[in-house]
């Protein structure tokens, strides 16, 4: 009974483990991308639940801050309209802020799998040398 040493196996006994190596790497890949998708979907949603938060919230505030402000506007001598346009325009300014940071947490460069596609890159490269 002959025993085989690594530096005895066949081509092909080579190339099945080969094969099979990639196999379990590209099962790995498979389990790395659900898990950061499945990070990156919970990500997406705690921003969408913000802007939610944030527009819910905002406007009872926002009615409440824009009469004492418009008040205090009328007490400083403006007239009614102007003081009712400052404030409006104030509030504008302060929910385009919130949904632009609502926006900026939903693009596609923050939900990208980033460590799953460098981990790709890196087994692309080890496969190629793993052929050489």
């Amino acid at each position: 009974m002959a025993i085989s040493s690594p530096d005895s196996r066949s081509i092909p006994e080579l190339f099945s483990d080969a094969v099979g190596q990639l196999g379990k790497l590209v099962g790995n890949e498979f389990e790395l991308a659900r898990a950061e998708l499945s990070d990156k979907a919970s990500q997406a949603g705690r921003a969408a639940a913000m802007i939610g938060a944030g527009a819910v919230i905002l406007i009872p505030a926002l009615v409440i801050l824009l009469f004492a402000i418009a008040a205090a506007l009328i007490r400083g001598g403006l007239s009614e309209p102007v003081a009712y346009l400052l404030t409006g325009a104030g509030a504008a300014a302060i929910s385009a802020a919130l949904i632009a940071i609502g926006l900026n947490r939903l693009s596609g460069d923050a939900l990208k799998p980033s460590v799953t596609l460098d981990q790709v890159q890196q087994d692309k490269i080890a496969a190629k040398e793993m052929v050489r």
